[in-house]
């Protein structure tokens, strides 16, 4: 166990010595003091770790989620949606005039000044010009970055945010509530809409996210994609930035663009220009049916993400930020003495319902339609 923890140390050190430099003039957190690697002489630096030791490091995503409080750093997205960090994050107010945020226990209010710059403007105009009750805000980034425990590949680097499809009440959430409350899923089946359930306003609260200049992407359930499309009319060009994904049937993903200014931010691919109404969404018809023919489901509440990430996969200057303000994560040994942080995320109930599954005699009469057409293997470009 010293050994290890000695490795441990010795990379958070090589991976931490480029100091997260304040970049944003937004920050409400103030740059920390950062100490001069570079005055050290070579008998006094730590030498690289080796790759047994490498093998050993633990999981990015069990120390980001030890993490309990931002890095005192300058706010700056560090690295890609999927692989990165974030410095100087800030918190969400839990209740506002427009919003309230969901499992608390989670502590996954945090994001960029950018993002929560969004998320105010928002809820406000989808309020007041679109008639939405009020946003029920899922996740968006733990308070320093980093792979999650649970749940997500991205929300990484504090611009992504789940916003449930479930109206805002229209009183004050009790912390029990905000724990134990379910989503309403959206799907009346694994291919189509329930339309008892989706409303006009549905597709109002998702035009009025895509028609914000910073919003790059927002993530919906493919069948929900194809109601927008039907429902958008003659105004299309913001059907472009709502892409299909798994499992987006009880809520919307929305992802901020890099700000301009953050020049470690890694921005994906631009859109095509094309709406996504035709070929691609024909091809994600196709992944769903697979799934349903081989009864897909999401995992058990609870069941850790399996992630390869490991400190030196990420950004080097997450090293920084992991660190920073003399936060010196635990290392865990095994699953027994994980984080209380981490736990509770691990304890934390999941948001929706799983999703719908067909029963056998459907499946076997997908499965018969199906035969002698060829499925896809991959998933389309996000």
């Amino acid at each position: 166990m010293s050994k290890r923890l000695t490795a441990y140390v010795l990379l958070l050190l090589v991976c931490g010595s480029v100091a997260a430099e304040p970049t944003h003039k937004q920050t409400k957190a103030a740059a920390a003091p950062s100490g001069s690697a570079g005055a050290k002489n070579e008998k006094t630096m730590p030498k690289e770790p080796t790759a047994k030791e490498l093998a050993k490091e633990p999981p990015a995503n069990e120390l980001f989620g030890a993490a309990t409080g931002p890095a005192p750093l300058a706010a700056r997205a560090i690295g890609s949606y999927a692989k990165g960090c974030l410095a100087g994050a800030v918190a969400l107010p839990i209740n506002g005039p427009d919003w309230q945020v969901m499992r608390l226990s989670r502590n996954r209010n945090w994001g960029t000044p950018q993002l929560l710059d969004f998320l105010e403007k928002f809820a406000s105009d989808a309020r007041a010009l679109d008639g939405w009750p009020g946003l029920l805000v899922g996740d968006m980034s733990q308070p320093r970055g980093g792979p999650m425990i649970t749940g997500h590949s991205s929300h990484q680097i504090g611009l992504d945010v789940d916003i449930w499809l479930t109206p805002m009440p229209d009183r004050i959430l009790t912390p029990e509530e905000r724990e134990n409350m379910m989503a309403v899923s959206m799907l009346k089946d694994p291919f189509t809409v329930d339309p008892d359930k989706w409303t006009p306003l549905h597709t109002k609260l998702i035009k009025r996210a895509a028609s914000y200049p910073e919003v790059d992407r927002i993530f919906v359930h493919p069948a929900i994609k194809r109601v927008l499309c039907d429902q958008a009319g003659n105004d299309r060009a913001w059907l472009g930035k709502v892409r299909p994904w798994w499992n987006h049937y009880y809520h919307f993903h929305v992802r901020v663009a890099c700000p301009p200014e953050d020049s470690d931010c890694e921005p994906q691919k631009p859109l095509t220009g094309d709406d996504g109404c035709g070929q691609e969404l024909s091809y994600w018809f196709a992944m769903l049916k697979k799934a349903a023919i081989a009864g897909a489901g999401q995992p058990a509440t609870g069941v850790p993400r399996k992630s390869s990430l490991t400190m030196s996969k990420l950004p080097q200057e997450c090293g920084t930020v992991l660190t920073a303000g003399g936060f010196k994560p635990p290392i865990p040994v095994n699953a027994d003495n994980l984080p209380q942080p981490v736990l509770k995320a691990l304890g934390s109930k999941e948001t929706g319902p799983p999703p719908p599954k067909l029963d056998a005699a459907a499946r076997r009469a997908l499965l018969a339609s199906s035969s002698g057409m060829p499925l896809p293997e991959r998933n389309p470009r996000r």
